[in-house]
């Protein structure tokens, strides 16, 4: 479907490059050369524009300023906002200002593409429409899957193909990354799509069952078994099995295994023959499954049985870019099930905050914060208020007294009254230069040392120089305050605790 899309940007270069893309995927671009321009544009209302490309960095009025003239004046319309920093400061700003997305400078027409899509697709009646098409049916497909993340489109590339055959899948990430999610839509995109679909979580099963659960048993087998059990290997017969936690597989069992992957035949517990069974078998696992066979505890030859096709998936801290598509299409399911009168939005702010943390839980973690914050919701806008677990553990987020959360790059260092603010005495400098400035880069016994450790010791150093001011270390170091938080939690310093610091 052609769009209308207001590229506003003051390169005219970069104006020509995002002309062609959006062009070049059947939709009309139209070009403003700075925030002033676009909001004639806009004003006029001469076309419906769908989506709008922002530069971050213009004259006369910066993509922040245009953001809040949108807000202003009541006008709602997705924004990518075009940023030549990929700091996580900067991510914040834009989200906090409203952005829809953000893509970082250079941009390839893939990705400027990829999010004016994501934009186009996530219009609330369409999003409303498709959870409750989901509701009925269960069903999951590769269009459900938004994202705006190279990486994660690599591996809906990757899954597309996989769905196109029965090869074996093991799909690889953290807990929560969404791995049946992906094993779903390989099904649906396959040609057993509407045929069983059984999961089977191995590391939920207790060891002595896991040969019945898997295989099934005959009346009588063992102690317990007063009837026949069908098994999950028969009762996806015709369709695929989804093998969670593949790696906590007990050894015996991996035996059994192979055989069903090698030559389509299961053996119940207690029966005289084998059963021919048809299964697409895709596994998933949050382990190194190769350290696992270096270590004893996986088959070696099960693994490249299985290993055919690996896939894997990124965990959601290293995709920030989809956590604002995540967060819209969580916020219209939720607030659509729970029968809420009126419309639900989410504010800027908000918005920045879920971008800011690293979700250590991934899409699981913000799956459970939104549905939370959606039923405890009391107004038409979800704030950083409904987010306060979230809250407590982002750096640099402060909760007044008053109990409205705000989000701000505070100062860490101490607070002291007006009247003893003063300009610092020239004959005091912070700290006197020193040979205890020089870091070495050798080791005492003339090796090179680690980087970790010249970047430690230099972050300590910073810290004693500037006094703890955080904002003020981050910007000398050249780098986004939560990434300086982030490497003191690696490196275990307490900015505050001067034993530490100390150089």
């Amino acid at each position: 479907m052609t769009a209308h899309i207001l590229v506003v940007d003051d390169d005219p270069v970069q104006r020509r490059l995002l002309k062609g893309a959006i062009e070049r995927h059947g939709h009309i671009a139209h070009l403003a050369e700075n925030g002033r321009a676009g909001l004639e544009y806009l004003k006029a209302a001469a076309v419906e524009y769908r989506v709008v490309v922002l530069d971050l960095l213009m004259p006369e009025m910066d993509g922040l300023q245009f953001l809040e003239a949108l807000s202003d004046l009541g006008i709602e319309i997705p924004c990518i906002v075009q940023t030549g920093q990929s700091g996580i400061d900067t991510i914040v700003q834009a989200m906090r200002a409203g952005a829809f997305d953000f893509v970082v400078k250079p941009v390839s027409p893939e990705r400027i593409a990829t999010a004016i899509a994501n934009a186009l697709k996530l219009d609330q009646r369409e999003a409303r429409a498709r959870a409750g098409r989901r509701g009925r049916s269960g069903a999951v497909g590769f269009s459900d899957i938004v994202s705006a993340s190279p990486a994660m489109l690599r591996v809906l590339e990757l899954a597309q193909r996989a769905a196109a055959s029965d090869i074996p899948v093991v799909l690889e990430g953290e807990s929560g990354v969404g791995k049946e999610l992906i094993a779903r839509a390989i099904q649906a995109g396959s040609d057993r799509a509407g045929k069983p679909f059984i999961t089977v979580n191995c590391g939920a099963i207790p060891p002595n069952l896991v040969e019945s659960i898997l295989f099934g048993h005959e009346k009588g087998a063992f102690t317990g078994a007063t009837e026949r059990h069908s098994g999950k290997f028969a009762d996806a017969d015709g369709g695929t099995l989804f093998l969670d936690e593949i790696g906590d597989l007990p050894l015996e069992v991996q035996v059994k295994l192979l055989r069903a992957v090698q030559q389509g035949e299961i053996e119940t517990v207690g029966a005289s023959k084998v059963q021919k069974v048809d299964v697409r078998l895709i596994s998933a696992t949050n382990k190194d499954l190769i350290e696992e066979v270096k270590a004893g505890r996986f088959r070696e030859d099960l693994y490249y049985r299985l290993n055919v096709f690996p896939i894997s998936i990124p965990a959601l801290r290293r995709r920030k870019e989809d956590i604002p598509h995540l967060v819209r299409v969580f916020l219209q399911r939720f607030a659509s099930e729970q029968k809420r009168r009126g419309s639900l939005g989410i504010a800027g702010s908000a918005m920045a905050l879920l971008t800011a943390y690293d979700w250590p839980g991934n899409i699981r973690q913000l799956e459970n914060a939104m549905f939370r914050a959606v039923v405890l919701a009391e107004g038409d806008e979800l704030t950083e208020a409904d987010f306060p677990q979230i809250a407590a553990q982002v750096p640099g987020y402060l909760t007044p007294l008053t109990g409205t959360p705000r989000l701000e790059l505070a100062e860490t260092g101490p607070v002291r009254p007006l009247d003893q603010l003063r300009e610092p005495d020239v004959a005091e400098p912070r700290m006197p230069r020193t040979n205890s400035a020089t870091i070495a880069s050798t080791s005492p016994q003339g090796e090179v040392r680690k980087l970790s450790e010249v970047e430690e010791e230099l972050i300590r150093f910073a810290l004693k120089f500037y006094r703890g001011q955080m904002s003020e270390v981050a910007r000398k170091l050249g780098i986004g305050r939560s990434t300086l938080y982030r490497k003191l939690k690696d490196y275990g310093i307490n900015p505050d605790d001067p034993l530490q610091t100390a150089a």
